[in-house]
Parts: C-alpha cells; structure tokens; sequence
C-alpha cells in the first residue's frame, strides 16, 4: 500500500510540474490560453488548415 502511494504522489508532482511548465511556456511566448483552445507548439505558420 505504502508503494503504491508513493507512486500516485510521484504522478501528482509530474502532472504538476508538466502544468507550471505549459503555464511558463505560455506567459514567455505571449500566448493568451483559454480553456478549450487547442494547443499548436509544433504547428508550422504557412501550414493549411483542415478544418
């Protein structure tokens, strides 16, 4: 029980970090993230779009 624990504290603190380091991301490269707006980190400018 005890390992099983110590496992879903690590996976709450990497979700964590992963949160802080999307939010880091978004306030250096200006970008306004709303809730339910697609994240395009990869997607290049000239690209067509699809939808």
């Amino acid at each position: 029980m005890k390992r099983i624990a110590t496992w879903v504290f690590y996976c709450i603190g990497v979700l964590a970090i992963a949160y802080l380091a999307l939010y880091a991301y978004a306030a250096f490269t200006g970008r306004d993230l709303q809730p339910g707006d697609p994240i395009h980190i990869f997607r290049k400018p000239d690209a067509p779009d699809y939808s």
